[in-house]
């Protein structure tokens, strides 16, 4: 009897210790900080700008196109195959090889910055475009102490101070402006970064995965896209429910036109998933001109009128109206339901490309005040007063 009893107390231990093995095994695969590269996921979720496979060998070949389709404006897909630093290995025909981590680089706009800013990789960042509206006052004692130089603005890029800052890739947005001919005949591989294509903000958001591979981020990227994807689609829950969806339509007059984002522009998506409607819906652009009287046959009777301007000073209904004296004539002006951000007192650029789960929650507070804190402070967005 005493055998059996020493006997059954080993078969329990073994069967514990098992038993812990495998709930160790179990809770290492669902925590993503002790992922192993390998259990990274490579494809956006939400992103449609570009795609991920990887290779066996450890390579990542990586397509991107524009999230929206337009053939007109970006005829060509772009194609690359990041390689692991110091290997050598063959690549498919049609991809442009990368040696990552990359460890210098530049970036063209505030966007592409975000993602390095939250990835805290701004030591790969060695030239940015400008400092106007910048806010950031780590990047700016690297520009004043040279680590960072500035490169001019698109159409009129000193070449000279780009091959000074020896950057190993160039990040570029394929749709603006341009002037990248002469930074091609540097030969230095340009990566298009195509965020502000995206038509919503999680889809937005994702490219920091993107911008991750070439630094060597993908498990803290990983983890802060996660973490933004569980807030904002808490938020967009709660807002579902809701029973009245105010309508709201954006922009402003500017030199005779009102430049107004699409129905299918990620800002649009944003008003939608805070709760309220907006006035455009039929058009899949990232924006587009309208003239005044067109702007306000669609949107004379909406709910609430969103602005994001770098006016001087303090803007004010006064501002608005002098701007424009038939902007009074719009039933939000009147209501005084104008939802406001100034980019030259918020780093709204800087940020909310990598926040959009605050600035869903801006929107929230405003729409729908019921369902957020009594004490709730914005980030971005509040209510002109």
């Amino acid at each position: 009897m005493r055998k059996m009893n020493v006997w059954f107390a080993v078969l329990l231990a073994v069967g514990f210790l098992c038993a812990c093995k495998d709930g160790g095994k179990s809770s290492v695969s669902d925590n993503t900080i002790a992922a192993t590269d390998a259990d990274v996921a490579y494809n956006p979720v939400y992103a449609k700008g570009y795609t991920v496979k990887l290779l066996d060998n450890g390579v990542r070949l990586v397509d991107v196109a524009d999230p929206q389709k337009d053939k007109e404006k970006m005829p060509a897909t772009y194609h690359f195959a990041l390689v692991p630093k110091g290997e050598k290995v063959e690549v498919p025909d049609g991809y442009t090889p990368v040696q990552v981590p990359i460890e210098r680089t530049i970036v063209m706009t505030m966007l592409q910055l975000s993602n390095f800013t939250a990835l805290d990789a701004l030591d790969a960042v060695k030239g940015i475009t400008g400092t106007k509206n910048l806010f950031n006052k780590d990047v700016k004692a690297r520009v004043k102490k040279g680590d960072i130089v500035k490169i001019g603005m698109e159409g009129n890029f000193d070449t000279e101070l780009i091959l000074a800052a020896n950057p190993e890739v160039i990040f570029i947005s394929p749709f603006k402006r341009g002037g990248y001919d002469a930074i091609q005949e540097t030969g230095i591989t340009l990566i298009p970064h195509l965020g502000y294509k995206e038509s919503t903000a999680l889809g937005q958001a994702e490219w920091i995965k993107y911008v991750a591979m070439f630094l060597g981020k993908e498990k803290e990227a990983d983890q802060l896209f996660k973490g933004i994807e569980q807030r904002y689609l808490a938020l967009k829950e709660k807002a579902s429910n809701v029973k009245e969806r105010p309508t709201v339509f954006s922009g402003e007059m500017h030199g005779g036109n009102w430049f107004a984002v699409g129905g299918k522009n990620y800002l649009a998506e944003l008003f939608r998933d805070a709760g309220a409607e907006y006035v455009i819906k039929d058009d899949n652009t990232g924006g587009v001109n309208i003239e005044y009287e067109k702007m306000y046959s669609i949107a004379a009777n909406a709910d609430y009128w969103r602005i994001l301007n770098s006016f001087p000073g303090d803007f004010s209904y006064d501002a608005l109206k002098a701007s424009e004296p038939r902007n009074e004539l719009f039933k939000s002006f009147k209501k005084r339901q104008v939802i406001y951000c100034n980019m030259k007192q918020t780093p709204y650029y800087e940020v909310s490309p990598v926040e959009p789960d605050k600035v869903l929650a801006d929107f929230v507070a405003i729409f729908h005040p019921e369902l957020m804190p009594a004490d709730y402070t914005p980030t971005f967005y509040q209510l002109l007063k």
